[in-house]
């Protein structure tokens, strides 16, 4: 699914890291999945908890004011995994798959915050998913496909 973005990546001499929650990983998978993904894909965290979201440079007031389920820290996220990375992109990605989360109550519970930073003209690209798909691995997919979307247009 991501050809036409690692080629666009590869060809424009950009790089991309990723930091994901709900998506557990899936977008940078999907990335080397593609020949040629390693000239672009510098890094990526699985930051599943609010602990190693914060390890990683989210701010735990953001975390705090707005929840981890929020645009707010989906963009805490990707400026500072490009940052940590030195990378074009940074791509952070937040949200629920319907699930109730007892260690972070609030914020919808069909919501994905997707954000994208772009380090060289310091500017955020942001947008939501509803997850509305029957099930995680589809509704992964579902996310993914916005994040290709978004980045085929920006680069």
């Amino acid at each position: 699914m991501l050809k036409d973005l690692v080629n666009k990546l590869i060809d424009s001499n950009k790089t991309i890291s990723t930091m994901e929650s709900c998506t557990g990983g899936a977008l940078a998978s999907e990335i080397t999945n593609v020949e040629g993904a390693s000239d672009v894909l510098k890094f990526s965290a699985v930051t599943y908890s609010n602990e190693f979201k914060i390890k990683m440079g989210v701010s735990k007031d953001v975390i705090d004011k707005y929840s981890v389920y929020s645009m707010e820290t989906a963009c805490e996220m990707s400026r500072n995994i490009s940052k940590f990375t030195n990378s074009n992109y940074g791509v952070g990605i937040t949200g629920k798959f319907g699930n109730v989360d007892k260690a972070n109550l609030y914020g919808d519970d069909y919501t994905v915050f997707i954000s994208i930073y772009d380090k060289d003209n310091n500017k955020f690209y942001n947008d939501k998913v509803k997850a509305v798909k029957q099930n995680r691995k589809e509704n992964k997919m579902l996310v993914i496909k916005k994040v290709n979307d978004m980045l085929l247009e920006i680069i």
